[in-house]
């Protein structure tokens, strides 16, 4: 039996790594730096690690510098089992968390569910998207109290007084603006991004209005007007299933 010699190496050994100071590395960003990306493709990490999507159109100097240093991006997310997904024709980047059976995968992504005002109205932009776009039109734009008025059929009396019913449409509405889903032009008006196929796509988008029709046809048969969902079609659109 060979015996293993743990003790310490000299320090002129070539297996010794004599620490650099800050000073004499100038690719350090900081002491003990041990990356390799420079500065801005950091920055560019982090973003997508922080946001939910990353938007050309919105951020142009971070979308190049991705684009430029997708493959060394993808490998750094890659080692915390996210997956980076890049829409050219929309312009947008998210990140997936990696799910396996054959893998034991540590889930790093925590779901961040929509509420049920916030799917609703998602469910309205992305109609009035697709009815725009289809039709021809370059874009599609939104005024705040028509998505009220829309939204609000779907509210019941249990579901509070109208007054907070209007604060929770209006806070929905707040949030998707932040995430680049919409974007105010003018007070009270929206125009709606491209985003919105991603966050539903045409088969959510689907299952979404069947369940919308089967409250509408409950209502006109005085059946309690805000029954749960079907499993298809939650109330609640976890990041399960939408782009982390």
């Amino acid at each position: 039996m060979t015996d293993v010699d743990l003790s310490e190496p000299e320090a002129d050994s070539p297996v010794f790594i004599s620490p650099v100071a800050m000073e004499n590395d100038p690719d350090a960003l900081f002491a003990g730096d041990r990356g390799i990306l420079d500065a801005d493709v950091r920055r560019v990490l982090v973003r997508i690690l922080q946001r939910r999507f990353l938007l050309a159109e919105n951020s142009p100097a971070e979308w190049t510098l991705l684009l430029e240093h997708q493959q060394m991006i993808e490998s750094r997310l890659n080692d915390l089992f996210v997956r980076l997904v890049i829409d050219h024709d929309r312009g947008v980047a998210y990140k997936e968390q990696v799910r396996s059976d054959e893998v034991d995968v540590p889930i790093l992504l925590k779901d961040e569910a929509y509420s049920r005002a916030e799917t609703l109205v998602l469910v309205y932009l992305r109609t009035v998207f697709q009815r725009e776009t289809t039709a021809g039109a370059p874009s599609a734009r939104v005024d705040v109290e028509e998505v009220e008025q829309t939204v609000l059929t779907y509210f019941a009396e249990s579901d509070g007084t109208r007054a907070s019913q209007q604060r929770a449409v209006r806070t929905a509405i707040a949030r998707l603006d932040r995430e680049g889903i919409i974007e105010e032009e003018s007070e009270g008006r929206y125009r709606i991004g491209p985003l919105i196929e991603i966050v539903l796509s045409a088969e959510v988008l689907r299952d979404l209005q069947r369940w919308l029709d089967e409250q509408t046809d409950a209502t006109d048969t005085e059946v309690p007007a805000n029954p749960d969902p079907p499993a298809s079609a939650p109330s609640e659109i976890s990041e399960e299933d939408l782009p982390a």
